[in-house]
């Protein structure tokens, strides 16, 4: 079953004709990048398809030019006009948010739910369990079950200039015992947890932290367990597509525009799919790209000083090639490794071919490989893969470019969402590579920043640097973050 969550926060999301997947923290901005002037972050117009949008009612100009339909109020930046942010709401949906946000208020609550619901389910009841929870909390915060049931909330959202995220939220009903099992068992190589010189912890496997459920409240976790289990997943995030965009034909509504057929589902043709990486694949693999991007940076450091990844220290490849010299590296070795950089007027991108890794079939044991100036020998950033495990890496690459091709030929939005921070780097890396390859005519893939983490702001600018430099749409969510409590409680217990 695929729902929607759709919650008003604020006059601010509901200004940008935007809706958050959990609770409050959850936005959009999309930024163009392929014109002279400045990149700045704009409304959600870059979103919209511009037919669709125009079938529907809503505003079509780039440009800012309001829709005479659904006109726009004044924006609220102060958070303080409570006419404005709770006009789409009656007083019932008010009051029981209220009942509903008190009673999440107590930790003691949140801790046993699952045990209290087990409980009320036996003293009440299937059938007034079930009204109970649709009358409270599942009311609240779902706003149907199916993809026919969630077109009134829809509609009535979309009124106020609300867009719908399409999120498949079912949790595995697995015990802590199995969750860690899986955890363990799909995130250490098969050829060991190789920890060697230059390994960083962070990026290994410790089995206190292996139910990453705990602590986590607002996001469903996805456990690995073969690579069947992943082509299902595969086929769900298809079917949610397949929800938003309407071509399914029971539940398309179709248009004529400009001679075109133009068809929307449940979404009207202007939603959004999330997705998680980790349901494509095996997260061994996203913690060792995590490291080797890390490294990476750690490795900048050593050989021209300063902080931040590879693109923002602003280096031009004739300046490595004289360093790499100079530590008396073999002249053939320095030319076959700068061959492989990602460059362009103002600097080097990139030093490993990231497009080349999710395009082609690349072998990531000897691509990530980099000069030493102290040994002047060739070394590894990656611990070593089985030709399995690389293969598993090729399979994840091919479900997430399956995805955004299909988005893209739906005309649908696609955001990956934010996860643990010893996943988010490699998350963050293949987001951004799709969006190379996606996002050349408009924003179709977003990537998910969480303005928890400190680097945020800064992760934000490189990248969209990156696309300014590499000349493609920037797609950026930015969240709160739902794994604020399951870090701080890490930090707590590794201190």
């Amino acid at each position: 079953m695929a729902f929607l969550r759709a919650v008003i926060r604020s006059n601010v999301y509901r200004k940008f004709g935007i809706s958050g997947l959990h609770l409050s923290e959850q936005g959009i901005n999309s930024v163009r990048v392929k014109f002279s002037r400045p990149p700045a972050f704009v409304g959600c117009n870059i979103l919209k398809s511009t037919h669709a949008a125009s079938a529907i009612g809503y505003d079509t100009a780039v440009e800012g030019k309001s829709s005479q339909q659904h006109p726009r109020d004044p924006l609220d930046l102060t958070f303080e006009d409570h006419v404005a942010a709770f006009k789409s709401k009656t007083t019932w949906e008010i009051l029981r948010a209220y009942v509903v946000y008190t009673m999440c208020s107590f930790e003691y609550l949140v801790e046993r739910n699952m045990t209290l619901m087990k409980f009320s389910k036996k003293l009440l009841g299937d059938r007034l369990f079930k009204l109970l929870m649709k009358s409270t909390f599942y009311g609240h915060f779902v706003a149907g079950e199916d993809q026919f049931k969630i077109r009134p909330t829809l509609e009535r959202l979309r009124s106020f200039g609300v867009k719908p995220i399409l999120d498949y939220s079912v949790e595995e009903d697995i015990s802590q015992e199995e969750a860690e099992r899986r955890e363990v068992e799909g995130s250490v190589s098969e050829a060991g947890d190789e920890k060697s010189q230059g390994t960083i912890p962070q990026y290994h496997m410790d089995r206190q932290f292996a139910d990453r459920r705990y602590k986590v409240q607002s996001a469903r976790t996805y456990f690995y367990l073969n690579e069947a289990q992943c082509e299902r997943n595969l086929e769900i995030f298809h079917e949610c597509l397949e929800a938003v965009s309407g071509i399914r034909p029971c539940l398309r509504l179709c248009v004529h525009f400009h001679n075109k057929l133009i068809f929307y589902g449940a979404t009207f043709g202007t939603g959004i799919c999330a997705v998680k990486l980790t349901a494509l694949g095996r997260p061994q693999l996203l913690l060792q790209l995590s490291e080797v991007i890390m490294r990476t940076r750690k490795y900048m450091t050593e050989v021209l000083g300063g902080e931040g990844n590879v693109l923002m220290h602003h280096v031009h490849v004739e300046e490595l090639e004289k360093k790499f010299l100079q530590a008396g590296l073999e002249e053939e070795t320095v030319k076959k490794f700068l061959k492989q950089l990602t460059y362009d007027e103002e600097g080097v991108i990139h030093l490993f071919p990231w497009s080349g890794i999710v395009d082609e079939n690349q072998q990531l044991s000897d691509t990530f490989r980099v000069p030493d100036l102290k040994t002047g020998r060739m070394v590894r950033l990656i611990t070593q893969l089985t030709p399995k495990e690389e293969e598993m890496f090729r399979n994840m690459v091919r479900r997430m470019n399956n995805l955004c091709r299909m988005a893209a030929e739906l005309d649908v939005r696609i955001m990956v969402d934010a996860e643990q921070t010893y996943f988010q780097p490699a998350i963050s890396r293949i987001t951004l590579e799709m969006m190379r390859k996606y996002n050349k005519e408009k924003a179709v893939v977003f990537n998910t920043y969480q303005c928890y983490l400190k680097n945020t702001y800064e992760e934000a600018t490189n990248d969209l640097e990156q696309a300014k430099r590499q000349n493609f749409y920037f797609g950026a969510k930015l969240v709160r973050g739902a794994y604020l409590e399951q870090v701080s409680y890490m930090l707590i217990m590794c201190q």
